[in-house]
């Protein structure tokens, strides 16, 4: 089922991703759910469960840059409040998301706006 026109990520985030997948197994598989799910319900169907946040203060119009803070990670005990967070972009004018970033936060506190601003700012 295709639920977005287009679906990407940046090299960063393909990076972020394995390291993690090391650590989280379930992880590669739990992005393909997260997107069947979460983002479905948040961008098609608009139904907030209150998992998904525009990251405020980046000062970019386009494309929308969110945070998704309930992220189920079936190798995580606490499903869907995990700690995985993933960071990214949704075109909606072209119907595509693309992955920024993805990282525990166990391991650091927040995004790296850095990442973002390099890639969004016009």
């Amino acid at each position: 089922m295709k639920i977005f026109s287009q679906v990407s990520h940046l090299s960063e985030f393909k990076k972020d991703l394995k390291k993690l997948t090391k650590r989280f197994n379930t992880l590669e598989g739990d992005l393909k759910i997260f997107i069947e799910k979460q983002l479905n319900l948040y961008h098609k169907l608009k139904i907030d469960n209150k998992g998904i946040f525009q990251i405020p203060d980046l000062k970019i119009e386009y494309p929308k840059i969110y945070k998704a803070k309930k992220f189920a990670c079936r190798c995580l005990r606490d499903g869907a409040q995990s700690g995985i967070r993933v960071i990214y972009a949704h075109y909606e004018n072209e119907d595509k998301i693309e992955f920024i970033e993805i990282y525990y936060k166990g391991d650091k506190e927040n995004e790296d706006r850095g990442r973002i601003i390099k890639y969004y700012k016009k």
